[in-house]
């Protein structure tokens, strides 16, 4: 049986702490979102925590949007996951790497709903390039302190 996620991994020379902040910042979401689609902070809590709501403007594809989010998993400074209406979710797991620094590892996980839909949308692949993004933007950010 097919996973139906999409996950990537860098390893980041900061503490989780530090990381982890920076995701649960919707204002900072923007800053290093590297799908393109993620304007700004809407609505929500300076830090999220579980259960919390947050909404974003979005664009994608030239058209703006708004979606509100709901963090469905946190653990703080390891693990926090969001999703909206739909049934997938992004999710972002922090563990300290032995050699030092934080290895983060970000996942689209489209396994409830209809995946065949995602797939043939060309959703994995496209999602796939903005986590790689992502995650060199995370980086950077995290890097800078």
């Amino acid at each position: 049986m097919a996973e139906y996620k999409v996950s990537r991994s860098v390893i980041v020379d900061a503490p989780a702490a530090r990381v982890f902040g920076l995701l649960a910042s919707p204002a900072l979401h923007p800053e290093f979102d590297g799908s393109g689609t993620v304007r700004g902070s809407l609505f929500g809590p300076d830090v999220l925590t579980e259960g919390a709501e947050f909404g974003m403007d979005m664009k994608m594809f030239g058209l703006p949007y708004r979606m509100t989010n709901r963090v469905v998993e946190y653990e703080k400074d390891r693990l926090i996951a969001w999703r909206h209406f739909g049934p997938h979710r992004w999710r972002y797991e922090l563990e300290e790497s032995p050699e030092g620094g934080t290895r983060v590892t970000e996942t689209f996980d489209y396994s409830k709903g209809v995946p065949a839909f995602y797939v043939l949308a060309g959703i994995p692949a496209r999602n796939a390039e903005g986590i790689e993004q992502t995650l060199v933007r995370l980086k950077k950010l995290a890097e800078r302190g």
